[in-house]
């Protein structure tokens, strides 16, 4: 059974078949929420992870590309796995390519459902942990000063205090107390973990 608090979303323009994916996703254990059309589904943006995306190509309207594209501007990672009827190998590449973590044809059955899901989720459980952990270490660096950050990004190259102080031009007692301030900020005891934070943060 799924998580209750894993959510899928379901965008699809076919009301009876909305209507039967809704109930068998949720008889998975999962909560389920469905839309008939991508402006629906923008209208509650945004959404609550972790979750996946069943995402129908030929939507009304706004398609089901063009509504991956508008959330991966938005910086929606949440995954989406299309589902379609009329599908083909060029399509199913196409939507991988763009992101997708999985393309389904109509009508698949509940065991093919079930396991692209589960991957969908647990890529995402992996996404909201990478991306809450980003979050605190871009905390912790913007409580440093601007000159407290001229500093880390020099110790992270290697240089000792002596070259820092050389070139940002101060002395040297000062840049070990920058320094100092750095660690204890950034909550690190040697060079090694900071280098290796700043790189999950993306810095």
């Amino acid at each position: 059974m799924g998580s209750p608090r894993m959510t899928v979303y379901i965008v699809d323009d076919n009301n009876a078949f909305r209507e039967s994916l809704v109930e068998l996703v949720s008889a998975m254990g999962y909560k389920v929420h469905g839309f008939p059309s991508a402006e629906a589904f923008l209208k509650q943006y945004p959404i609550k992870r972790p979750a996946c995306i069943l995402l129908d190509v030929f939507l009304s309207n706004l398609d089901g590309f063009s509504l991956q594209e508008m959330l991966r501007k938005k910086g929606v990672t949440a995954p989406i796995i299309f589902i379609t009827g009329h599908g083909d190998v060029p399509m199913s590449v196409k939507a991988i390519k763009k992101g997708a973590v999985d393309f389904l044809l109509k009508p698949f059955n509940a065991k093919d459902l079930r396991a692209a899901i589960v991957t969908a989720l647990e890529a995402d459980q992996q996404n909201v942990k990478k991306e809450g952990l980003q979050l605190n270490i871009r905390s912790l660096i913007a409580t440093l000063t601007p000159r407290e950050k001229e500093v880390m990004y020099q110790v992270i190259t290697g240089k000792l205090n002596k070259q820092i102080a050389v070139t940002l031009g101060t002395a040297e007692k000062t840049i070990r107390k920058h320094r100092g301030s750095v660690m204890k900020k950034m909550q690190v005891s040697s060079v090694a973990d900071l280098i290796r934070i700043l790189e999950k943060a993306g810095n």
